[in-house]
């Protein structure tokens, strides 16, 4: 019963993984693509947790969630101009 219990969850976070990689690569606007990252290293960091690797996972959630991330959104915010309404 375990086993299967632990392979539907590896499945289902593998599954949400290459979903929001590939919302990472699809995405039209780069803000979405940023948050898609997001996502898809916060269930990373949920494979670290089922490998039973806590601090790697915390380490993940920190560094690159918590400060790659915030960089990023940072640098897609202050490159995005104000568009022109054609009236």
């Amino acid at each position: 019963m375990s086993n299967t219990l632990e392979l539907a969850a590896f499945l289902v976070f593998a599954l949400a993984t290459v979903g929001f990689s590939l919302g990472v690569v699809l995405a039209k606007q780069a803000w979405h693509s940023a948050l898609s990252l997001g996502g898809a290293l916060f269930t990373v960091a949920i494979h670290y947790v089922m490998l039973n690797a806590e601090f790697v996972a915390a380490m993940q959630v920190l560094v690159y969630v918590g400060g790659v991330l915030v960089l990023l959104a940072f640098a897609v915010m202050l490159t995005q101009g104000e568009r022109e309404v054609a009236t």
